[in-house]
């Protein structure tokens, strides 16, 4: 499996844990769990993009490489 396919799975599921950390908190009226939620959610937002951005390098390196070929 390629990094980026793995960066984007694994940020689904910490975006997923923490929301369902986030929602916990709400009902318990656990102030530090609810954060701590957040903090997971966003986290794997950002390792979902970090995925989605390798992907681009990818496209873009075999682009410039058929460039290269075609010159």
């Amino acid at each position: 499996m390629k990094t980026s396919s793995q960066d984007k799975m694994k940020g689904s599921f910490h975006e997923l844990k923490g929301t369902v950390k986030e929602q916990v908190g709400k009902i318990t009226n656990d102030r530090k769990l609810r954060v701590e939620g957040k903090i997971e959610k966003n986290t794997g937002r950002v390792q979902q993009q970090i995925g989605h951005a390798k992907d681009n390098v990818a496209k873009l390196k075999g682009k410039l490489g058929e460039i290269k070929k075609a010159g």
